[in-house]
């Protein structure tokens, strides 16, 4: 498996990668010849493991039988099969566990990722429907470097003149405490229903922080949490899945939502089991497919792979990181997961703003369910680099989608936006937007 895997650094740094381009090619021809069947019989870990409990418990065994016959390289021409449509795909989604999911990407182009990903769909809601056919959706993300209320809202009111904010308004807080995480609640609240905006918030703090903000009242929509595909990686980010599991419960429990009862939102990224000393030995593609079956077993509106956003050790250059997200984006929609991607790089990776426009587009055309819309594509508070809300126009204008409909219907009512989803020049819609920010000056 980790030898089939295409080269990235995090792999060499474990020492888990082929010696070279032609032991990776045996590896891949020899992990093409391997039934499926196989990954049920034989585990990938030794060690105890809840995570690989839980994949175990979502195994649909009766569905597993219409493709338990196939390798892993008949597997992947089943998938490129013109009859296998997103109707059939989806009966699969908890047949197929995310090692087998792994492996067949291992041997599959980039254009087989794309192909494959664009005909699964898999569509979330909570005040708007995200994952519809022809729309992507866009994270406003206004983070800001000490939480600046008055820097904050120039941000989101950027983003919602540029169309962008109807996946979800998620902050990254700078301080993650209890008064800084409910006063940007609060200040994101406030706007959101004084404005009848059909769109989400949500601060990027630690699963506890949420549930002891939902215990004190706070407006909690969407409850974020980072996680993994081991056990060893979810502890150290101080979470297990009965936690998870009473996060999920209490969100539901306050009914915030209108169209859909998603409420959780989950990011993952392709090295941090590694980081984390949590790896037991497995390539980081496959560990990152894994935490897919941790995400979907909460039912999530979002998921998120920040792939470029770990670091240089783990995805070393542009080239890396253009196949790491396709494969990760993928990998989570065949296993029923509502993907999005952060394509993004930090500052010290071989990376510039070219391979992510070939990241991004290869997005849009394979299906992303959302990305990033960051003021001018480059965070000034966690310091990398992502896309922006112009990068988002680009990709709705050239591929011809639309943001969420019930966002889009705001947008247009607002004035912001022309019938082809587009911005467009008008006082009166600014206007609106304008009192938005209000006394906050």
């Amino acid at each position: 498996m980790a030898k089939a895997s295409p080269l990235r650094s995090g792999d060499e740094l474990a020492g888990l990668c082929a010696g070279s381009q032609k032991e990776r090619v045996a590896a891949q021809m020899v992990l093409a010849d391997q039934p499926l069947k196989r990954f049920l019989d034989e585990s990938l870990f030794d060690e105890k493991d809840e995570v690989t409990d839980l994949i175990q418990k979502q195994h649909n065994v009766s569905y597993f039988e219409k493709i338990g016959h196939l390798t892993v390289g008949s597997f992947r021409e089943w998938l490129l099969s013109e009859t296998t449509n997103k109707d059939v795909l989806r009966t699969i989604q908890y047949a197929v566990t995310p090692e087998m999911v792994a492996a067949v990407s291992k041997i599959m182009s980039i254009q087989d990722l794309i192909l494959v990903a664009k005909k699964c769909s898999v569509v979330t809601g909570f005040r708007n429907t995200i994952g519809l056919p022809g729309r992507i959706s866009v994270r406003l993300q206004p983070n800001h470097p000490t939480d600046d209320s008055k820097g904050v809202l120039v941000s989101i009111l950027d983003g919602l003149l540029l169309g962008a904010g109807d996946a979800v308004i998620g902050i990254n807080p700078a301080t993650d405490n209890l008064h800084s995480v409910g006063k940007l609640l609060s200040l994101m609240d406030e706007m959101i229903q004084r404005y009848k905006i059909p769109t989400q918030s949500c601060v990027l703090s630690h699963v506890t922080t949420s549930m002891e903000l939902m215990n004190l009242g706070a407006p909690v929509d969407l409850v974020f949490q980072s996680i993994g595909g081991t056990e060893k990686l979810n502890k150290s980010f101080g979470i297990n899945l009965s936690m998870l599991k009473e996060a999920n419960e209490m969100a539901l429990a306050l009914k915030r939502y209108t169209v859909g009862k998603n409420v959780f939102y989950f990011e993952t990224g392709q090295g941090s089991a590694l980081s984390a000393n949590a790896h037991f030995n497995v390539d980081q593609q496959t560990l990152e497919t894994r935490a897919y079956a941790v995400a979907r077993e909460f039912d999530p509106l979002l998921v998120n792979t920040v792939v470029g956003f770990i670091g240089p050790e783990y995805l070393f250059n542009g080239k890396q990181i253009v196949r790491a997200g396709l494969e990760d984006h993928f990998c989570g929609k065949l296993l029923g997961v509502p993907m999005g991607v952060d394509v993004c790089y930090t500052n010290h990776a071989d990376a510039d703003s070219d391979d992510m426009d070939l990241l991004l587009t290869t997005l849009g055309v394979a299906g992303c369910n959302y990305i990033m819309g960051v003021p001018g594509s480059d965070d000034i508070m966690l310091s990398y680099q992502s896309t922006s809300f112009h990068d988002a126009l680009y990709l709705r204008q050239v591929l011809g989608l639309k943001p969420a409909p019930e966002f889009e219907n705001w947008l247009q009512e607002y004035g912001i936006i022309s019938e082809n989803s587009l911005p467009k020049i008008d006082w009166n819609g600014t206007h609106k937007i304008l009192q938005i920010l209000g006394d906050k000056f």
